[in-house]
């Protein structure tokens, strides 16, 4: 994984940086727009602000830019997916048999060659994005001073520099949390942001929390033929998806001799010797025992929030430590916007992306629009799901009348020829008009198909 050495982190563009210095000098503020945080909402905000034409920073506390998304989230879970597919022969099987696979004795170390070099890639390109477009970038840790100004602790303990800003973007994203119950390691017992460091692949895992997170790795493990226990003190996984959908996942989890311990609290989670090593014993409050090589927490996300001292800003953070704010992304404070995961729910990189420009644009009097009415959602589990408009459930909740229409890939030739024959799309229509009120897909490429269902909704089209 590539760093940002300190002496070659802000030089870079050394002749950008003492040109805005100049302007400031003649200014109110340093910056027109001061970006905490490098991920996807940050990295445009930072971008759509420097096209028009404005002075714009960018702090990173971390030796790294790209925020969780980059390093240890979105893109490292996905193309660890797609490792595990390629590795172990999944999308063949159904031709080839279920003994198939492309790489017997698959390691950590096959599935982070793939990481790395993505993630090195996705580094590069957001620093010369961000260079290109005259952004001043700082590796420094920011916290507020007053409601237009900032301290930064530079890396390296190179000291401290106060800034002022006439609008400010939170974008520091999300952390795992932790838990007084569960002692991390890193290694035996850990959380999803420490995938990357794992030192081998278990035989056994148990993995706490089913939600995306938690329900993405289980079919990433569960692929690589590894023994997974997902445990959720809920009853249902996914609530928010089709239960269709999520029934033909779970079907296809137990196939691949996934545990599910759903409506189970965890009380506690502990290491013990066993005569083949060091293992993991999760205690459930219903009095079951859970013996694993390795535990995953993966029970939700916090906002990266707790050292910003929002309090000097005028602005807070709820028990999550995710910011508040309205359809324009600003908070209380009126200059002091909030995007990204840090933002709350849906926590999409895409949806992070659209919410870093609208602020930005908004902060400066661009005429802006808000998101569509409809925009789709995609679980990168093992199928994947995809979905975008109402559910049963909701459409059942509104008392509107509507019909189910479905096809399985198995019944398609293109199906067949790829090798998935667990797919399925279903259609949900108005019974007069036949309108379009919802599309969910599980399968290869659902993700990708389910654009096509976004756009008929947009324009209220019809099943035909």
């Amino acid at each position: 994984m590539q760093s940002l050495d300190t002496g070659s982190f802000e030089t870079a563009t050394s002749e950008i940086y003492s040109a805005a210095a100049r302007r400031s000098e003649t200014q109110s503020y340093d910056y027109d727009l001061f970006v905490i945080g490098s991920g996807p909402a940050g990295q445009r905000a930072a971008i759509q602000a420097a096209k028009l034409g404005k002075r714009v920073a960018v702090t990173e506390m971390k030796s790294v830019i790209g925020g969780a998304c980059i390093n240890t989230g979105t893109i490292p879970s996905k193309t660890l997916r797609e490792a595990a597919l390629h590795l172990s022969g999944y999308r063949e099987r159904s031709v080839y048999g279920a003994n198939y696979s492309v790489k017997r004795g698959i390691t950590m170390g096959d599935l982070l060659y793939r990481a790395e070099k993505v993630i090195r890639n996705e580094i590069d390109v957001t620093q010369h994005q961000l260079q290109r477009n005259h952004v001043e970038l700082f590796n420094a840790h920011a916290s507020f001073s007053g409601p237009h100004t900032l301290s930064l602790d530079l890396s390296g303990n190179r000291g401290r520099r106060e800034i002022s800003a006439e609008a400010i973007v939170v974008s520091v994203g999300t952390q795992a949390p932790w838990t007084d119950t569960v002692e991390f390691d890193g290694q035996m017992i850990f959380n999803s942001d420490d995938i990357l460091g794992l030192e081998k692949l278990p035989a056994t895992i148990a993995i706490i929390g089913a939600g995306v997170i938690g329900c993405e790795y289980a079919s990433i493990f569960a692929t690589l033929g590894v023994r997974v226990t997902l445990i959720d003190k809920r009853n249902r996984l996914l609530p928010f998806i089709d239960y269709e959908l999520v029934d033909t996942l779970v079907h296809h989890m137990r196939q691949n001799r996934l545990t599910l311990r759903l409506g189970e609290a965890v009380a506690s989670v502990e290491t013990y010797q066993h005569r083949t090593g060091e293992r993991v014993r999760i205690n459930l409050e219903s009095g079951k025992r859970i013996n694993t090589e390795k535990a995953l927490y993966a029970a939700g996300r916090m906002g990266n929030t707790e050292q910003l001292n929002l309090a000097a800003a005028g602005i807070g953070a709820d028990e999550r430590g995710m910011i508040e704010s309205n359809e324009d992304y600003q908070t209380k404070v009126p200059h002091i916007y909030a995007v990204g995961d840090v933002a709350g729910f849906p926590s999409l990189a895409s949806t992070g992306m659209e919410q870093g420009r609208h602020a930005a644009a908004h902060a400066f009097g661009e005429a802006v629009k808000s998101f569509p009415k409809y925009f789709p959602y995609g679980i990168y589990t093992i199928p994947e799901i995809s979905v975008v408009g109402k559910n049963e459930i909701k459409l059942t909740e509104s008392g509107t009348p509507y019909e189910v229409g479905k096809a399985t890939y198995c019944e398609i030739a293109r199906g067949q020829i790829m090798g998935d024959l667990t797919g399925m799309l279903k259609l949900l229509f108005d019974i007069e008009s036949h309108k379009l009120l919802g599309v969910g897909i599980l399968g290869e490429g659902a993700s990708e198909l389910v654009h096509i269902g976004q756009t008929v909704l947009s324009f209220g089209g019809t099943i035909e």
